[in-house]
Formats: structure tokens, C-alpha cells, sequence
């Protein structure tokens, strides 16, 4: 059918059809079909939208991201037709059924994912077929190499790169902004590629953006990481494994993080960075990912066995997860906290001593520490200022501002402090309400938002002292974060009265 072209200024890749036009071409909402530019003689495949008034018959809506292909003007003639199904459809149904994926199937469903051939529906479909159907390590090994092999990759000369990792699910994980310029300083390489935040409060990518851009092209971060020898970087601006932001798109509505595709994502992306070594932080903790040690040393041995395929040697490191790893959570009072470590505080001790212990086993892995010497030698590239003076390159290299200290990182302007109803002892921090709190203040979209804690598992307060304080850039969002703590109670102090029952007090 032929058809006026009119643009329309949305950023996907749609087309708008009177429902009239669309009977007659025979597709409904969510179809694909085939526009010709008869002009240049370009197609493009786009997906259909339907209206009853926006769009009269006789003409189409060409949205923004389709006719950046088709490169129609408004007015042309072009012919739209039915487009055929994807054939990775009926991968997707295949693996729905709980059936097992071939290393061909999986390349032709990233493929698919990578040129946007797949709606959100289908791609959530996928996702949640193996969220709910499990891939067994083969599938994982298809699904990381055709992460890899549709994207860019890194090649470096000089070896070895190392990478870190870690999988989430304890706030306040700040610990890259440590880690990497630790590394760097030692003489090592690390392009570190991180994710903004799934189900957290902050992702490292979110962090580091407080203080310098983080979308860069792969080629860009492997000539940072040439000079100044580490990088800090928003992994979906690389092209560098792209179907994995386009996946965690997705998965994003449903907090969820499937195993098998968490493995493949993490270990895509180091392989394409050319990794040799890899630390990965695994938490561990009740209200983390991994709830136990076992879990957690099976995990260790999944991302172990991806490693050796890859031909990579990986380490994994059980890290305590039922506590957050300092006292802030959210962009800005994390880096803030990050940068005084950096600068020379030696608290909170969880952060520093954690930064130390994964940064050490890289140092051990490469050789540059004996075995057993990596923490201490971490600790003392930190304690020298060789690590801050690394991460103001590290800044600078990226655009931003290398003279930043600590002090000029505020947190939003809306406050409230939350005290201890009674004299006791921390004995409870639900690591997942904290987030939630965070996320309702704003966090990490709004940079300042977030929750600092003053007082942490195992600590005492007296009645009145502040357990924490929750911050926000808008009021709105503040009320909206201290209603979650009230609902949610995400520390418990010893001595706190939660209910009486029966309300009413009868004497006979």
C-alpha cells in the first residue's frame, strides 16, 4: 500500500497507521512492517502503532529513529507492506518451553536485540523465559560470546588487563572508585565498564557521572586507559556487549537479575575489554543476591568455569553483604565518601577495608604482590596519595574536574533525620529497604538523593541520637522516601517497641 509520509519527532523505531490502512495491510499494534523509500530505494523494517484520529487514512507516521534509515521527507510516497516475523521468535518460544538454546539460536536472538529487531515485549519474553528457565553453562557461554561478538571490542598490546566486578545487592558499593585508581596507580591497566543501577540506589556509572562524563565510544576508552591506565565508563555508550544495556532495560520494571544472563553480562563485558584478570565481589547476606556462603561459592565456580572457556583466570571474592559497605547510599554522598578515603580518612573502615582486600587480589593475580601481601600493599598505594592522584587523571582524562575535593560534593538540599525511639543497639539493617528508601528519595536519577547512615549494625545509640538521614533535590520525593521508612522500618534498634497485642488493656 502506498502511503504520505509524515514525521513525526518520537525517538523509536515505529511507524503510525490510521487502524483503517492497518486492516487493510493486515497488521495490528506490535506487527512489523517493510516501508520503501521509492525515492532511494531503501527499506526499513519498523513496528506498528495504530490510532483511529491522530493519523487520517492515506497516510503514515514515520517516527524519528525509523526514518533515520529510510531518510523519507514529509510528503513522499512509500510503500509499506507486511514484514515477516523474525525467525528468533521462535527461539524465544522455544526457550518459554523450558527447551535448551543452541549456540546458533542465542547469536540470532542477540543479533535480533542488537538491531532492534524485537520489540520490549519480545525481549522481555526472552528475558523472562530465562529468568524462570534457568541456562545451563553452555547457554551461558552462547549468550556471553554473541554479547561479544555484536559489539566492539577492546585490543590492547601490553599485558595483562585486569577488570573487576561485582555483582550487586549491598548498598553503598562504591568500592570501583577506589579499586580502579588503586590498580592504575600500581602500573596495571583496568577499563573498567561499569552499568548504571538496575535494582540499586546508584550503579558506578552513576557514580562516576557526578564527576566526569562517562559515555565514550570503545575506541575512546582504550586510548584513556593507554595513558593514563584506567577508565571509568558507562558500558552502554561503548557498543561494547550493547545487547546487555538493552537487556537490563528491561529487566529493569521487574528488579530482576536472572542468574544465567547476570553471569553472561558481567563476564561479555570484561572478555570484549580483553581482561585477563578479573576480580569478582560477590556479597553475601540475607538480604543480598547471594543469601549464603554456599550460594555463593557456587557462584564462584560458575563465573570461574565462564572464565576458562573465555580463556580468562578469574577469582571471586565472598564479601559480607548484610550490612551496607560504608554509610552512604546514592550518587553524591557516595562518591563524597569515596573521595575522602581517597584523600586520606580512614573510615568508615568497611569501605576502606574492602576496596583493599579486592583491589589486593588483583595486585596478587598480576604479580605485582606476593601472595598474601596484596591487601597491605592496596592500602599503602592509598595511604601514599598515588591513588588520588591517579583518580584526578582518571577525572580529567573523562572532562571533568580534577581539583574536586570531597567537601564541594553536597547532597540534595531537603533533609530528614530519623533518631533512635529508644536507647539500644543496632541489631537490624534490611539492606533492600535502605535502596528502596533511596530510590523513593530520588536516587540514583537525582543525583543528591540518597540515605547516610550514623549508625550501623552492632553500633549503640541513645534515644534521640540520629540513626540516619535521608536526603533528596525535591520535597516531593523527600515525603515520598520517609513514608517508605515508615512502611518498610529498614533499622531495628534493640529495646523497640513494634506493636502491642491486644491494643486495648482489660482488667477484670
Amino acid at each position: 500500500m502506498k502511503l504520505t509520509a509524515k514525521l513525526i519527532d518520537i525517538g523509536t523505531r515505529e511507524v503510525l497507521l490510521n487502524i483503517e490502512d492497518a486492516r487493510s495491510i493486515g497488521v495490528l499494534a506490535g506487527d512489523r512492517v517493510q516501508i520503501l523509500n521509492e525515492k532511494t530505494g531503501v527499506s526499513v523494517a519498523a513496528f506498528v502503532d495504530t490510532t483511529t484520529s491522530l493519523i487520517s487514512q492515506g497516510v503514515v507516521g514515520i517516527y524519528r529513529i525509523t526514518d533515520e534509515k529510510l531518510g523519507a521527507i514529509e510528503g513522499d510516497l512509500v510503500e509499506v507492506r507486511l514484514a515477516e516475523r523474525p525467525t528468533s521468535l521462535q527461539f524465544i518460544k522455544k526457550k518459554m518451553d523450558g527447551e535448551r538454546l543452541t549456540k546458533d539460536e542465542t547469536f540470532a536472538i542477540i543479533r535480533d536485540v542488537v538491531n532492534e529487531d524485537l520489540t520490549p515485549a519480545e525481549l522481555t519474553a526472552y528475558i523472562t523465559a530465562c529468568y524462570i528457565n534457568a541456562m545451563d553453562m553452555d547457554e551461558v557461554e552462547h549468550l556471553t560470546r554473541a554479547m561479544v561478538e555484536t559489539g566492539e571490542q577492546l585490543t590492547f598490546h601490553t599485558h595483562p588487563i585486569v577488570d573487576k566486578h561485582s555483582i550487586g545487592g549491598v548498598p553503598g558499593n562504591k568500592i570501583s572508585l577506589l579499586v580502579v585508581p588503586i590498580i592504575a596507580a600500581s602500573g596495571l591497566k583496568i577499563p573498567k565498564t561499569s552499568s548504571r543501577a538496575i535494582t540499586g540506589a546508584g550503579g558506578t556509572a552513576d557514580l562516576m557521572e557526578v564527576l566526569a562524563p562517562v559515555e565514550f565510544s570503545a575506541t575512546e576508552v582504550q586510548k584513556m586507559t593507554l595513558k593514563v591506565g584506567g577508565a571509568i565508563v558507562w558500558g552502554g555508550a561503548t557498543n561494547i556487549a550493547p545487547a546487555d544495556d538493552r537487556i537490563i532495560i528491561q529487566e529493569y520494571p521487574f528488579r530482576i537479575d536472572a542468574r544465567g544472563q547476570m553471569l553472561a553480562s558481567v563476564m561479555a563485558k570484561k572478555f570484549a575489554v580483553g581482561a585477563d584478570l578479573v576480580v569478582i565481589d560477590i556479597p553475601v547476606g540475607e538480604h543480598t543476591k547471594v543469601p549464603n556462603v554456599q550460594e555463593g561459592r557456587k557462584l564462584s565456580r560458575e563465573f570461574i568455569e565462564i572464565g576458562e572457556r573465555l580463556n580468562m583466570r578469574v577469582e571471586c571474592a565472598l564479601t559480607y553483604g548484610d550490612s551496607p559497605v560504608g554509610r552512604s547510599i546514592g550518587p553524591k554522598l557516595e562518591v563524597q565518601e569515596a573521595l575522602r578515603i581517597l584523600e586520606g580518612a580512614e573510615a568508615p573502615g568497611s569501605l576502606l577495608q574492602k576496596s583493599a582486600a579486592i583491589a589486593g587480589i588483583a595486585l596478587e593475580m598480576s604479580g605485582k604482590a606476593p601472595h598474601g601481601t596484596g591487601s597491605q600493599m592496596a592500602m599503602d598505594i592509598l595511604k601514599s596519595g598515588k591513588a588520588l592522584a591517579k583518580f584526578r587523571e582518571i577525572i580529567e582524562i573523562q572532562g571533568g574536574d580534577p581539583a574536586v575535593k570531597s567537601d564541594d560534593i553536597l547532597p540534595g538540599k531537603y533533609e530528614f533525620v530519623v533518631n533512635a525511639p529508644a536507647s539500644g543497639y543496632v541489631v537490624e539493617m534490611n539492606n533492600k529497604a535502605l535502596i528502596s528508601m533511596a530510590r523513593n528519595a530520588g536516587a540514583p536519577h537525582d543525583r543528591g538523593a540518597g540515605v547516610l547512615l550514623h549508625a550501623k549494625k552492632g553500633n549503640r545509640v541513645e534515644k534521640g541520637e540520629p540513626i540516619f538521614t535521608i536526603y533528596a533535590d525535591r520535597n516531593w520525593r523527600l515525603q515520598n522516601a520517609i513514608e517508605e521508612g515508615r512502611r518498610l522500618m529498614p533499622v531495628l534498634v534493640e529495646g523497640m517497641l513494634l506493636d502491642r497485642v491486644p491494643h486495648e488493656m482489660k482488667w477484670e
